[in-house]
């Protein structure tokens, strides 16, 4: 499990790097977005190419960010429901539904999206837009993106095991989506018998 934990702590890194990087993407189609305004309204010049680099970066940002935010725990959660269950039971019905759905459905779209990225990028397909941009670059970032989110998904199932076990704290209690604190100060590290079983 140490060994694990390891490349847990190794994909985190990595999902960190991006969660930092994609805020100068936001920062970028902000300006983008403000100096093609500008541009547009007070010297009625336009550019395809720079409206379309703004739906890239958004594209980018939420597909590269999508791992950084199951790191912080951001995804939309039913915390109604949640906050009624014990720690257990909701570390089992996250590692089922990262087993049985979201490591499917990851693959699923690297594997779809992959020979769409190849097709464009040996065809040299464009927009259809006068002055567009290539498409392969925004394309890539699907399977890329999913990747990403593929491998913080392994993180995480690796850490909410190591939690079952007692080897690891609590991984929802990292970032900012907990809202129910009492809660999880309460079940915050596993019970265990003589044994070292967790208890339900």
């Amino acid at each position: 499990m140490d060994t694990l934990l390891r490349i847990s702590h190794g994909i985190d890194a990595v999902s960190r790097f991006f969660g930092k990087f994609i805020i100068w993407l936001v920062l970028a189609a902000a300006l983008i977005s403000a100096g093609n305004a500008v541009a547009r309204k007070a010297f009625n010049i336009g550019s395809n190419a720079f409206l379309e680099i703004q739906w890239y970066l958004f594209g980018a940002v939420f597909l590269l960010g999508a791992g950084y935010t199951f790191l912080q725990n951001a995804h939309v959660r039913i915390d109604v429901l949640a906050s009624k269950l014990s720690m257990r039971t909701r570390m089992v019905i996250d590692i089922a539904g990262i087993i049985v759905f979201l490591l499917p459905l990851c693959w699923f779209m690297i594997q779809f999206a992959w020979p769409v990225v190849v097709g464009a990028y040996a065809s040299g397909e464009m927009s259809s837009n006068a002055g567009g941009l290539i498409r392969w670059p925004v394309y890539a970032l699907v399977p890329f993106g999913f990747a990403l989110l593929g491998l913080q998904a392994i993180s995480e199932l690796i850490k909410r095991f190591a939690f079952l076990q007692g080897k690891a704290p609590n991984p929802l209690l990292h970032g900012a989506h907990e809202s129910n604190e009492a809660h999880d100060a309460e079940h915050a590290q596993p019970n265990h018998d003589d044994a070292g079983e967790v208890r339900k």
